[in-house]
């Protein structure tokens, strides 16, 4: 297992990669429990709690200005290259060496990363819904790296993922569990919470950085 807590590891980099690369040539989606170390999922998780939280606002519903907490619950802020928390920077960093290496190994041609940190409040969730819009857009991957410690089924807040045969898959938001899926295919929802839940989502886009 890989600590990203630090300066990366390449090696250790690609080998990750190669999990999702791997999974998403045979299936739209996939689940790799406990991808990160957990000391650095505990030091990403203590920074968003001490130092986003003055920067997290309820987000938008696809390209629209509107905010509906029924339909989109929590909230977020995007976490950016030079982000001020170094913890922070440190998983854009890590995020960012992730990409480059499933380009390498998944040759997908992505091109750029974007990357929001997200907070549920207890009763919170997310409706059904897909990442990429319907009259297109540019992510091509999509990842959820979750933050929680010591989570329960009992505490809800599991990522629903639906296939395109009518059934689904529950992943339980539980530290360091990586989910990548093809933007544009898999449905998914955030069915609501019972405590206090975060996440990352990173979106792996086939345009060039704005």
């Amino acid at each position: 297992m890989a600590n990203f807590l630090g300066n990366h590891d390449p090696g250790a980099t690609v080998g990750l990669a190669g999990r999702p690369a791997e999974g998403l040539r045979v299936e739209d989606q996939v689940v790799l429990p406990a991808a990160f170390d957990p000391a650095a999922v505990g030091a990403w998780r203590q920074a968003a709690a001490a130092h986003a939280a003055g920067r997290l606002a309820p987000g938008r519903i696809g390209r629209s200005p509107q905010q509906e907490a029924a339909t989109r619950g929590g909230v977020r802020c995007w976490v950016a290259a030079g982000d001020p928390d170094a913890a922070l920077a440190g998983l854009h960093a890590t995020l960012e060496a992730l990409r480059l290496a499933l380009d390498r190994v998944a040759l997908l041609g992505l091109r750029s990363l974007e990357v929001q940190l997200a907070r549920y409040a207890p009763g919170a969730g997310y409706a059904r819904h897909r990442e990429r819009f319907a009259d297109g857009g540019a992510r091509v991957v999509s990842l959820l790296l979750h933050l929680n410690a010591g989570w329960d089924p009992a505490d809800g807040g599991a990522l629903r993922l639906h296939a395109t045969d009518g059934s689904h898959r529950d992943v339980l938001p539980e530290g360091g569990t990586l989910v990548a899926f093809l933007s544009a295919a898999v449905e998914h929802e955030v069915l609501a919470t019972r405590r206090e839940r975060w996440s990352v989502a990173a979106w792996l886009r086939d345009d060039a950085p704005g």
